[in-house]
């Protein structure tokens, strides 16, 4: 993993915190370089739910979640790798269909019902929008209809309401486990 430098915002734009920035890619550096994980050690889900501020003159927020992404994908490939070496393709394949298979209890439900509504007066993300992403990623799992990670990771849905929605936190765990398997095996 090389250093990363990114390029900043300019003028009155707001881009995120370099210090932060810099110092989650160190700590990411080095925790892809050790030989063998330890506690405390980063892995793709931490990268892919990292979060840093924004500041004035911050660095570019799309280069650096490209960048995020790429980093993604290398811990997910690396801990694919990891166990693999370890215990054997048949460990790999076996862990990968018992994630996958946590996922086909939701896109085997009727449309409109594969995550609960959110508490009232909560916003939520639209019931159609998502229905249609289970239907993508349902075909790209059963029938094999190509699908990028990116195109999951990179969904965005609209707001809703009441029961026209579904509920955030459902869904963006769902998403999440989504991008985990398909990270792993592209």
């Amino acid at each position: 993993m090389a250093d990363t430098t990114f390029p900043r915002m300019s003028g009155w734009k707001n881009g995120y915190d370099p210090k932060q920035v810099d110092s989650f890619f160190k700590r990411a550096r080095e925790s892809f370089e050790r030989p063998t994980p330890q506690p405390g050690d980063l892995d793709s889900r931490a990268v892919r739910t990292v979060g840093f501020d924004l500041v004035r003159k911050g660095y570019h927020v799309a280069v650096v979640d490209a960048a995020l992404d790429r980093l993604e994908d290398a811990f997910a490939k690396q801990a694919r790798d990891r166990l693999i070496a370890q215990s054997g393709q048949d460990a790999w394949v076996s862990e990968l269909t018992r994630v996958a298979s946590s996922l086909r209890g939701r896109l085997v439900r009727e449309p409109g019902e594969h995550f609960d509504n959110p508490a009232p007066g909560v916003i939520g993300y639209d019931i159609e929008q998502v229905d249609d992403m289970c239907e993508k990623v349902n075909a790209y799992f059963t029938q094999g209809v190509a699908m990028s990670v990116d195109q999951v990771r990179r969904v965005l849905f609209k707001t809703a309401k009441g029961n026209k929605a579904y509920d955030e936190d459902q869904v963006d765990a769902f998403i999440d486990r989504v991008v985990e398997v398909m990270a792993s095996v592209d």
